[in-house]
C-alpha cells in the first residue's frame, strides 16, 4: 500500500497515455505496437507518451477466414479489454479491421477516445494520394462482405459489380468493384480471395502460422497483381498481418502498398481532439434522498424531447443512501459526508459520466470541497435556480426559501441569491421546525408520506413566507415538491422545484454537447 505522503505514481497530466488492444491477431498487434513505439520518437506529444499493451488469450479458430464468421466472442473481448483501460488511458488503438466492423457498438460505452483506423487511412490517402480514385483492398472475406470499406470511403454506387447485396447491406461474392464517394474500392477476384489471400494469412504456410516468406509472400503477390490488373492505383492492407511483410512485399508491387499499421500508429499519436460521436452521459449522485433521486430521473425523462428510446439521455446512477445526513453535519450533530460524496462522484466519473447532478439542495454545501478532486463538472442546482429566477418575466426582489435547517444554516442559497441582488426570506424558528417535521418527521416525506401532517406543515410555511412578502418560493429540499398541496395555494405564488430546474439544465447541457 502506498504511504499517505509518498509521491504519486500517476502519470503527469502532460503525458498522453495510449492503450493498444492486442490478442486479436498476435503478430499484427505486435507489429502495431512496435511501430507505435518507433513513431513516438518523432511525433510524440510535447509531454511524452505512455503506451500500454493489453493482450489476453483469444483464439477464434479457423472460422475467422469465412464470410459466415460470427464475431460475438471477439466483440465481448474488445469491449472488456477497453473497459479495463478506463481511467488509465486517454486514447486506445484496436489494430484489427474486423473489430472495426462492430466498434461503433462499443465506443459509446467507453469514456476515452478509441482511434479509428479508417479515419487514419482516409487522412493519409487524402494527404499523399489526392488524385487516386481506385483503391485495391486486401482484407478478410468477412470484412469484405461487411461492406465497411465501401461505407467508410463513401456510399456504394448502386451500379457496383458485386454478386448481390444482402438485406443487411453486406456485399457478398463477385469480383467486386464498388464506387465509393469518388473512390473505387477494388477487391481480388473471388477465387484469389479464397485460394490466395486467405491462405496467405490463415493457411498452414500463412503469416498467422509464423511464416514470413516463401508461399505466403507469393500468394500475396498474386492478390496484389490481380488488383493492379483491375486498375488499382494504391493498395491498402485491411489485415494487420500484411504490413509485417512490408519490406519484402513493397518492392515487388508496382503501385504504392500502404503500411496500414504504421499509418494507424502515426495518426493515433497525432490525435489531439475531444472524443467524437459519444453520447452524453449524466452521472447522478443518488440516495440523498432516495425518492428525490427517482423523481429527478423521471423529470429528466419527461423534459427530454424524444421520439424513441435512443433519444433519451444516458444516465449512470449510484443510489447511495448510506451517505451521512447532510443537515445533521451542517448543524453540528452528524458525520461529515464529504468523503462518501467524493467517492461516489469518482465512481460516476470512472463509469464515463460527462457531468454529475446531485438532486439534493443541502448536499450542495459540500460541492466546493469535492469539485477540485474530480475531472468533470458538478452541475450546480442552486445556481440554476437563481438563473431561473432571473429569467422570470416578472422581476423578483424577495425570494422565499423553504429548506432543511442545514441548508439554511450553511447559507448556500443566501449567498447566491443575495449576490444576484435579491433578498432571501426564511421562516422564523417556529415555522422552520414545521418545515423540518414535513421533511424528517414520523409522518414526513422522507418517511414516505406526501399527504396529511407533512402537507399541513408545508402549507403553513408557505403561507408564513407569503405574509412576509415572498414573491417566489424555492422548495429547497428535493423531497418538498413531492408533498401534495392545495391547488389554490399553488396559484397564489410560484413554487420553484429545484430538481425540475436541475433536470432542465442537464437536458440542455446534453443537447448542447450533442
Amino acid at each position: 500500500m502506498e504511504r499517505p505522503n509518498a509521491p504519486s505514481h500517476k502519470a503527469s497530466p502532460s503525458v498522453v497515455r495510449y492503450g493498444v488492444v492486442g490478442g486479436l491477431g498476435a503478430i499484427g498487434s505486435a507489429d502495431v505496437l512496435l511501430k507505435t513505439v518507433r513513431a513516438a520518437q518523432y511525433c510524440k506529444p510535447p509531454g511524452g507518451v505512455d503506451i500500454a499493451f493489453e493482450q489476453r488469450h483469444f483464439d477464434d479458430g479457423p472460422g475467422i477466414a469465412a464470410e459466415a464468421y460470427d464475431p460475438l466472442r471477439r466483440k465481448f473481448y474488445v469491449y472488456n479489454v477497453l473497459k479495463d483501460m478506463q481511467g488509465k488511458v486517454e486514447n486506445a488503438m484496436v489494430p484489427c479491421f474486423l473489430s472495426h466492423t462492430f466498434l461503433a457498438e462499443i465506443t459509446p460505452e467507453i469514456s476515452f477516445n478509441v482511434v479509428d483506423i479508417f479515419d487514419a487511412l482516409l487522412a493519409r490517402i487524402r494527404r499523399d494520394y489526392p488524385e487516386v480514385r481506385k483503391i485495391g483492398v486486401l482484407t478478410s472475406s468477412y470484412v469484405r462482405a461487411s461492406g465497411i470499406f465501401e461505407q467508410r470511403f463513401g456510399e456504394p454506387d448502386a451500379t457496383m459489380a458485386v454478386t448481390h447485396v444482402t438485406q443487411d447491406g453486406h456485399l457478398v461474392g463477385g469480383d467486386g468493384l464498388a464506387t465509393a464517394g469518388g473512390l473505387e474500392v477494388i477487391y481480388p477476384d473471388a477465387t484469389l480471395q479464397r485460394d490466395a489471400l486467405m491462405q496467405a494469412i490463415y493457411g498452414p504456410s500463412g503469416i498467422k502460422s509464423g511464416h514470413h516468406g516463401g508461399e505466403c509472400l507469393q500468394l500475396l503477390l498474386e492478390a496484389c497483381d490481380d488488383l493492379v490488373s483491375q486498375g488499382a492505383e494504391i493498395i491498402v492492407p485491411g489485415l494487420s498481418e500484411i504490413p509485417v511483410l512490408m519490406e519484402s512485399l513493397q518492392p515487388l508491387v508496382p503501385v504504392p502498398l500502404l503500411d496500414s499499421n504504421l499509418i494507424y500508429a502515426e495518426y493515433a499519436l497525432g490525435v489531439d481532439r475531444e472524443r467524437e460521436n459519444r453520447n452524453f452521459k449524466l452521472g447522478v449522485l443518488g440516495g440523498v434522498g432516495p425518492a428525490a433521486t427517482v423523481d429527478f430521473m423521471r423529470k429528466v425523462v419527461s423534459l427530454t424531447r424524444a421520439e424513441r428510446d435512443q433519444d433519451h439521455l444516458k444516465m449512470v446512477v449510484e443510489q447511495n443512501p448510506q451517505i451521512p445526513d447532510r443537515t445533521a453535519n451542517l448543524i453540528g450533530k452528524g458525520e461529515d459526508p464529504s468523503i462518501p460524496m467524493l467517492a461516489t462522484c469518482q465512481r460516476l466519473e470512472a463509469d464515463g459520466a460527462n457531468a454529475i447532478a446531485i438532486p439534493c439542495n443541502t448536499a450542495h454545501a459540500f460541492v466546493a470541497r469535492i469539485q477540485p478532486y474530480i475531472g468533470i463538472p458538478i452541475i450546480n442546482m442552486l445556481t440554476a435556480v437563481v438563473d431561473h429566477i432571473a429569467a422570470m418575466q416578472t422581476p423578483v426582489a424577495r425570494v422565499g426559501l423553504l429548506a432543511t435547517s442545514g441548508t439554511v444554516t450553511s447559507r448556500v442559497y443566501h449567498d447566491i441569491i443575495e449576490a444576484s441582488g435579491r433578498e432571501t426570506l426564511v421562516p422564523d424558528a417556529r415555522c422552520q421546525t414545521r418545515v423540518m417535521e414535513a421533511i424528517y418527521g414520523h409522518h414526513g416525506v422522507k418517511a414516505g408520506h406526501t399527504t396529511g401532517e407533512c402537507s399541513e406543515h408545508l402549507q403553513a410555511a408557505i403561507s408564513h413566507l407569503l405574509a412576509r412578502g415572498a414573491e417566489v418560493i424555492i422548495l429547497g429540499c428535493t423531497e418538498l415538491p413531492l408533498i401534495e398541496l392545495d391547488a389554490a395555494l399553488r396559484e397564489r405564488v410560484a413554487l420553484l422545484d429545484p430538481a425540475e430546474i436541475l433536470a432542465q439544465r442537464c437536458v440542455a447541457l446534453a443537447q448542447a454537447e450533442a
